[in-house]
């Protein structure tokens, strides 16, 4: 074995062993608690553990609704920034070059701006006014969660559409769909969309991941969603929420695996 490629793995077995042992920790953590006349499944280091505390977490119907509505938001999520990245990125590139830089810069102000920020403005702007809309019902406040998450994603989501559309010749394909007699909506849904297909599915797990584990924008507009459940058990449970914080940590790894997964499989090609 060459020496580069001994110190390459040594490196990587310092960064699996700094990585995986907290996670080793937590969960047995949160396999010490037992259920009331549960009999211990195995042992380790002499004490008992057991899955309970997972178990007793997912089977919770305060659990299970905020969970769904977490991933009802993440749905709603992708699919604004879908409607508002796409179309967006599509004219940058193709109409307006010119404003690539000022774009872009207007899409990381949510990495500079903390989200605290971010939130309290929203309240006192659409939820401090009697004019506003939001502030008429649960329902409209999930819908200005909703549009606060686009705006934290938004990130994530230009750069991955932006990209894509660099890999494709989005100016002969639009003069061939032109050419063709296709409207502007029909050219932008049906040919640019499936040709950055992969682009906007890596946005959009990442934003699924974002959506799933946050907490500021929920918690100060009173919204109950998967992060203040994890908080609220948190503050009354000793074990359930290291079993929580695996499961969010494993669904946020698996948004990342398909990410791979669909670039590998179907990862859009430059034009030649």
């Amino acid at each position: 074995m060459k020496t580069g490629s001994l110190f390459a793995w040594i490196i990587i077995a310092v960064a699996a062993v700094f990585f995986i042992l907290p996670l080793l920790a937590t969960l047995e953590y949160a396999m010490r608690q037992m259920a009331d006349g549960a009999t211990p499944g195995w042992f380790f280091l002499g004490k008992p553990h057991s899955f309970d505390s997972f178990f007793s977490s997912v089977q919770s119907p305060n659990f299970q609704f905020a969970f769904l509505s977490s991933v009802g938001l993440a749905i709603a999520t992708i699919l604004l920034g879908i409607l508002l990245v796409v179309p967006t990125a599509y004219l940058i590139r193709l109409r307006f070059p010119a404003w690539r830089s000022p774009v872009e810069f207007i899409t990381l102000l949510p990495l500079v701006i903390p989200a605290i920020i971010i939130v309290f403005g929203y309240s006192r702007l659409y939820l401090a006014n009697s004019w506003s809309p939001f502030n008429k019902s649960p329902f409209a406040t999930e819908v200005l969660l909703a549009f606060g998450y686009v705006t934290l994603a938004l990130p994530y989501m230009y750069r991955s559409v932006d990209t894509g559309m660099r890999a494709i010749d989005v100016k002969t394909l639009t003069e061939a769909a032109e050419s063709l007699g296709a409207s502007g909506s029909r050219i932008l849904f049906n040919v640019i969309l499936p040709n950055v297909r992969s682009a906007v599915l890596s946005g959009a797990f990442i934003t699924f991941a974002i959506v799933i584990g946050e907490f500021t924008f929920a918690s100060l507009l009173a919204v109950p969603v998967f992060g203040t459940y994890l908080q609220e058990r948190g503050a009354n449970q000793p074990y359930e929420p290291s079993a929580l914080s695996l499961v969010a940590f494993f669904i946020t790894w698996a948004c990342m695996g398909l990410i791979q997964l669909v670039g590998r499989s179907r990862g859009a090609k430059p034009a030649r």
